[in-house]
């Protein structure tokens, strides 16, 4: 046989072995750098709205961030509506959509220390769990305290209490976690 074809065909045979090898592994979703949560409560009988808002464009470390609170009617209810953004990218990057689209593996939690203050999940995955990006806010009488909204990555949605709401079970890793000074008025 000749030489050359001989090199060709054994030159072929590697490259052909080489195309078909896996490359890299596959890389899994990257946590997402959250440097601002707005949270806004829209009330639903023509009350003042509020915003609760976080930014921290250094991201963990550096310089502290900026939490600003709000104060809430005594005895009402807000819709509300969550927006994470990434301002370190340039433009801005809408981390909320992506929560979205992966909704199955997200779940925000509302941990508050006002006593009668009540948040109520305002839409679910594709299996009919909660995510949190909306929501329902209700007031009771006036108090002071925190509202703390905790957002996990994979949380176990079955677990127990997990759908109402209650962390306690949920695992996952936290993706970001501000609490949020709040006075009902």
């Amino acid at each position: 046989m000749n030489k050359n074809l001989i090199s060709t065909l054994a030159l072929a045979t590697v490259l052909f072995f080489a195309a078909c090898k896996k490359d890299d592994p596959e890389i899994p979703n990257e946590e997402e750098l959250i440097t601002s949560v707005n949270y806004t409560l829209t009330s639903t009988s023509g009350g003042a709205d509020v915003t609760l808002s976080f930014q921290d464009l250094d991201g963990d470390g550096g310089d502290s961030p900026t939490i600003t609170g709000g104060t809430l009617e005594a005895n009402h209810t807000y819709t509300g509506s969550l927006e994470l953004l990434n301002e370190a990218e340039s433009p801005v990057e809408d981390i909320t959509e992506e929560i979205d689209e992966e909704d199955d593996e997200h779940q925000f939690f509302f941990t508050s220390t006002v006593s009668n203050l009540m948040v109520a999940y305002g839409d679910q995955d594709g299996d009919g769990n909660p995510i949190g990006l909306s929501s329902t806010l209700t007031t009771g009488d006036a108090a002071s305290g925190t509202l703390t909204i905790t957002l996990r990555h994979e949380p176990s949605k079955s677990a127990t209490g997990v759908s109402d709401g209650d962390i306690t079970n949920a695992g996952g890793e936290t993706d970001i976690e501000v609490t949020f000074p709040v006075d009902v008025q």
